[in-house]
């Protein structure tokens, strides 16, 4: 039995939470100032989490290594397992085809650039974040933006500051599910939380993008449905991911928001010859300008509306109890932790959701994408092995960042660093978002910024008396605002529209727009951990 400390080093807390956040700070400085790739950076901070958890925490070599063993496990099953396969249904469209289809169809929508922005970047970079994320709806609304006309670095900010509010709930809400995983919290309880929270931002987002495209005129003139788009993405999102599913949040809320552009009159008005001229200063791909057939419209739609059948089905009891049974419970080997409280510790078993998973259900969608499309069973298993190929050292990075983060959790070192970080009080309200802004600027990934600083954040919020639930989400929604600045994502975007080295110009565009979203994001949180706000609360 290994029973967790929270003062190894001489008996004292700031000293043994110093040591235990090198680990941490291995990973950032690799990633953020060496500029190293993500997954060499998490396997040197999976191997200084390994050395401080045996060597300043006397943790045993063979717990060290069953814990990393299992947050590998993790990573692969059901996170990776959920993007492999949400990932494979888009190549499916881009091999048939289907894909050029939709983005005619989005070209068709309205003549209005300010409009397409946010039907191409926020409605349909949404619904690419629920099903792929890792920096898919970055890379694709990008060159969608640039066939329709936009200038390259216009095009490329957009996409970065659109993929905000989504983030979260994004690959079939893998940040909370993680979340909920390293955390113990219940996946309701947190995403009831981060619903309560990142809606707001949606509310915002859409402005933000009209005025982007064309300043205060965009703003003077598209307000109306930028409004509506927003607030209808917010209520979706809130109510899905309140009292429907986390994994159809996104989903909901991208379908909710291009449903209210086309409804608003004035979305469908083509805009003003001056209006195009300024803003559409690239080249427009003549691509756009070919009619497709109606059946063949309605197939490039269909993966899409697949899913969300899928996922809608899975969600009426009846049929929601049936693969809940098959889900298995293991009692991990070598595993036998206990807190510093004598009590064991949730890391001690495996939970198994072998069918009640959202992975699962996307590779269900994904059969009958292929049955609909026309794709061949051979090329359709080339796709899925050629999309885990290109996914190789995203799964490297996963991996390795889950099993550090279950290093640290298991050996005590998050207990100790939330214990130190307890001291800041009432302060820790604002400084929550922060955190998790930080983790995902450095690290490009809200799911790895939550497998890191998410059960930091739930031991500071018990030792300090704030809601566990309140911080661990502002962890996950202050996340959701790194994402635009993160080296990773400003590369994806630079290498999509072809401005490669200009990684620094797009970030000096954004990075304002960054700060001022998580300020927002900072006081919405110390709102609702006060009594000003904490009526949101559920």
């Amino acid at each position: 039995m290994y029973v967790q400390e929270l003062r190894p080093v001489a008996d004292s807390l700031g000293l043994s939470a110093l040591v235990a956040a090198l680990p941490l700070l291995v990973v950032l400085i690799l990633l953020g100032g060496v500029r190293l790739k993500a997954h060499l950076a998490g396997l040197a901070g999976l191997l200084a989490a390994s050395l401080v958890a045996c060597l300043a925490y006397g943790m045993p070599v063979d717990q060290t290594l069953s814990s990393a063993a299992q947050g590998a496990a993790f990573g692969l099953f059901p996170i990776l397992w959920i993007v492999v396969n949400a990932l494979w249904v888009y190549r499916m469209t881009v091999r048939t085809r289907h894909f050029d289809i939709l983005r005619r169809s989005f070209g068709r929508l309205s003549d209005d650039p300010r409009v397409q922005a946010l039907v191409v970047a926020f409605c349909f970079g949404a619904l690419l974040e629920a099903l792929a994320g890792f920096g898919a709806p970055v890379a694709i609304c990008s060159v969608m933006l640039v066939a329709l006309g936009f200038d390259p670095v216009r095009a490329a900010v957009v996409a970065l500051v659109a993929n905000t509010a989504p983030v979260a709930f994004g690959a079939m809400a893998t940040p909370v599910v993680t979340l909920a995983q390293v955390t113990g919290l219940p996946l309701d309880s947190v995403a009831s939380l981060v619903g309560r929270q990142t809606p707001l931002l949606a509310l915002v987002v859409p402005l933000v993008l009209v005025g982007l495209v064309d300043g205060r005129r965009g703003l003077r003139e598209t307000w109306m449905p930028a409004l509506a788009c927003g607030v209808a993405f917010a209520a979706v999102q809130f109510a899905v991911s309140n009292y429907v599913s986390a994994q159809l949040a996104d989903i909901g809320a991208a379908l909710a928001g291009a449903a209210a552009l086309i409804a608003v009159p004035h979305a469908r008005v083509p805009a003003a010859e001056a209006v195009r001229a300024s803003v559409l200063t690239g080249a427009r791909s003549e691509e756009l300008d070919e009619r497709d057939p109606r059946r063949e419209i309605v197939r490039a739609y269909a993966p899409y509306a697949l899913i969300v059948t899928v996922f809608s089905i899975a969600q009426i009891p009846v049929v929601k109890d049936w693969p809940a049974r098959a889900t298995r419970t293991y009692d991990w080997p070598f595993l036998d932790v206990v807190g510093p409280n004598g009590l064991p510790v949730g890391g001690n078993v495996f939970t198994w959701p072998i069918v009640a998973t959202g992975g699962t259900l996307v590779l269900l969608a994904g059969l009958c994408t292929a049955v609909v499309l026309g794709v061949h069973a051979r090329v359709a298993v080339r796709e899925w092995l050629a999309t885990v190929l290109e996914l190789r050292f995203a799964i490297l990075t996963v991996t390795s960042v889950l099993a550090l983060a279950y290093v640290m959790n298991l050996s005590g070192q998050a207990a100790t660093i939330g214990h130190f970080v307890a001291a800041a009080g009432s302060g820790l309200a604002f400084l929550s978002p922060v955190l998790g802004w930080f983790g995902v600027a450095v690290s490009g990934s809200d799911t790895s910024s939550n497998a890191l600083f998410g059960a930091l954040q739930v031991s500071a919020a018990r030792e300090s008396g704030l809601s566990p639930e309140l911080l661990a989400a502002a962890n996950s929604s202050g996340g959701v605002l790194g994402k635009m600045i993160s080296p990773q994502n400003l590369t994806i975007a630079c290498a999509a529209v072809g401005l490669d080295g200009r990684e620094g110009d797009l970030l000096r565009k954004v990075l304002p727009w960054s700060l001022g979203l998580l300020l927002i994001m900072c006081l919405i949180v110390v709102g609702q951990s006060s009594p000003v706000l904490s009526w949101m609360l559920p």
